[in-house]
């Protein structure tokens, strides 16, 4: 693999993103350079204010590759030469594979992160044809309705604020619940250090029979987990998800 050549400056890669000290990344990429013997390699956190600064992250020597994070999945499709069908199908982009400086090319494996650890707990689910809510409209949840759409699962957004095809959140009652066992967390509300936040969900109308999703993975279980928990749902957090999904990422920038 590419990462194994020996050379006297260390390969880079990195995570882009605003407000991302929370982020996990670092230290699963760090940990895989050590089990794999990695000395010449680091994975930095490129923490920045405006997407725009992007353009000199990709001019930085011996950068390989980046993770792209909240809130720029969209905006980054802009400064890229090349995106995949599926990422450009969804308008979110995840990975960034830079080849010498002059093809930048953008990838979506949060397709294959979610899917994968969202489908084993299929046999979970109460109905054979259960509905969705996906909690936020972002780059994110555009992804995860792609994948519930592949695996024939209805779904609606809620959105913050009143929009047309969207529910908003003051829409949410008893009936949608009941016809909506499947709801997955795209915002990040709850993330720490504010984990005394939550998704405005009527919680009450929860049952056993419901399935959370939160996409959020610091803390372990979410406020939004912990209310579903106390109601019998079952419950998932996000970071099978980014596990999977940072794999595929060391995949992309290791192949050819």
């Amino acid at each position: 693999m590419m990462v194994k050549k020996t050379t006297d400056n260390k390969i880079i890669f990195g995570l882009i993103g605003k407000n991302i000290g929370y982020s996990f990344s670092r230290n699963f990429f760090l940990e895989k350079f050590k089990k794999e013997s990695l000395s010449n390699v680091d994975y930095k956190i490129f923490d920045i204010e405006k997407i725009e600064k992007v353009s000199s992250i990709f001019r930085i020597p011996y950068l390989i590759g980046c993770n792209v994070t909240i809130p720029y999945k969209t905006s980054i499709i802009n400064f890229l030469t090349e995106i995949t069908a599926e990422a450009k199908e969804i308008g979110s982009v995840n990975v960034v594979k830079i080849i010498r400086k002059k093809k930048i090319i953008g990838y979506n494996t949060d397709i294959i992160g979610f899917q994968l650890s969202f489908e084993k707990d299929m046999k979970f689910f109460h109905e054979k044809n259960p509905n969705a809510l996906i909690l936020g409209t972002g780059s994110v949840s555009k992804t995860i309705s792609f994948v519930l759409k592949n695996l024939g699962i209805s779904y609606q957004f809620v959105s913050r604020r009143k929009r047309k095809y969207f529910l908003s959140y003051d829409d949410l009652n008893k009936d949608i619940l009941e016809t909506h066992k499947i709801i997955i967390n795209c915002t990040p509300v709850g993330t720490y250090p504010n984990i005394n936040s939550c998704p405005l969900v009527p919680y009450q109308f929860i049952s056993k029979k419901h399935y959370f999703y939160d996409l959020v993975y610091n803390p372990n279980k979410s406020l939004f987990l912990k209310k579903a928990e106390k109601k019998g749902a079952f419950i998932r957090n996000g970071l099978e998800m980014l596990n999977i999904q940072a794999n595929e990422s060391w995949k992309i920038w290791n192949s050819p």
